[in-house]
């Protein structure tokens, strides 16, 4: 199993897929998941020859069940851990819901000073802030986080069950396309990882303010979003976050969920290379 320690002795397991000599696409997965969630897109963008790199967050998939650091700090830091082992430069780092407040904070305050990134694409993102506070009024309330936590708490193995099974890939919707294998390998990716650190990580996922981390971001970055994303809503999200970044474009898509990496892979990894290829935010806006 391939895997690095960091400075605080966590064992991060990563998978590293594709050509050595292929640009160099880094994956970040949402809450509760792992490195699993992207294994669509890392055979998409391998075969289209990019050496594709996804990591099991702390406390999730393989990776450590460790009682502390469940913050975004901590968390840019192991995917800098990732990145500096493998060397990797000139990289794309694409992150989704969770995952995508990573990768903003790993390319504000890791990557883009160290000048190893090229590229960064926000899916379903939660930034830049998800929490409801005097400044986001349109967030969700500590009530619901709450809830959240009390329901992972009580029965997580049900909780998880119903949450892949409902609001996250809109299988609620009237019409849905219900996939059973999707709602199983969404339960079988979160019951891998630590209850503790899917507890602690609510917090990191909800409040952490990544408002700065986004105007400081320079490299072209691309946000998508669906505009029934029950999880992470549009207006709190991708609609603010377009707005703080130097070099964004938004592309929304009608009626997509939040897991629509997989509901919709055909669609949403086309248009990851055609932005991957181009890196033209100018292109992409033109697209949307």
């Amino acid at each position: 199993m391939n895997t690095i320690t960091t400075k605080d002795g966590v064992q991060i397991f990563f998978k590293d897929w594709g050509p050595r000599n292929g640009q160099p696409i880094v994956f970040h997965h949402g809450w509760p998941l792992s490195a699993d969630d992207w294994d669509t897109q890392m055979m998409f963008f391998a075969v289209n020859g990019f050496r594709v790199i996804a990591h099991d967050r702390r406390g999730h998939g393989r990776s450590s069940q460790v009682a502390t650091g469940h913050d975004m700090d901590h968390y840019a830091a192991d995917v800098a851990a990732v990145v500096e082992h493998l060397d990797l430069k000139n990289a794309i780092h694409i992150g989704h819901s969770t995952g995508g407040g990573e990768a903003t904070r790993y390319v504000a305050q890791h990557g883009q000073k160290q000048g190893r990134v090229a590229k960064l694409v926000l899916i379903s993102a939660v930034p830049p802030l998800m929490l409801k506070t005097a400044a986001t009024p349109g967030g969700l309330p500590i009530e619901v986080l709450d809830g959240l936590r009390k329901e992972l708490a009580a029965s997580r193995a049900q909780f998880y069950l119903d949450f892949a099974s409902g609001p996250f890939y809109g299988f609620n919707r009237p019409g849905a396309k219900v996939s059973q294998g999707v709602i199983q390998n969404w339960w079988r990716q979160g019951m891998m990882g630590g209850a503790n650190a899917h507890y602690l990580g609510i917090k990191a996922f909800s409040e952490t303010d990544f408002t700065e981390d986004l105007k400081a971001i320079t490299v072209p970055t691309l946000v998508l979003h669906g505009d029934d994303d029950q999880i992470v809503p549009i207006a709190n999200a991708a609609l603010l976050s377009v707005k703080l970044l130097k070099n964004g474009a938004l592309k929304v898509y009608e009626k997509f969920p939040h897991g629509m990496c997989t509901t919709h892979a055909d669609v949403i990894n086309a248009d990851l290379l055609a932005f991957v290829k181009t890196g033209s935010v100018d292109a992409a806006k033109k697209a949307a």
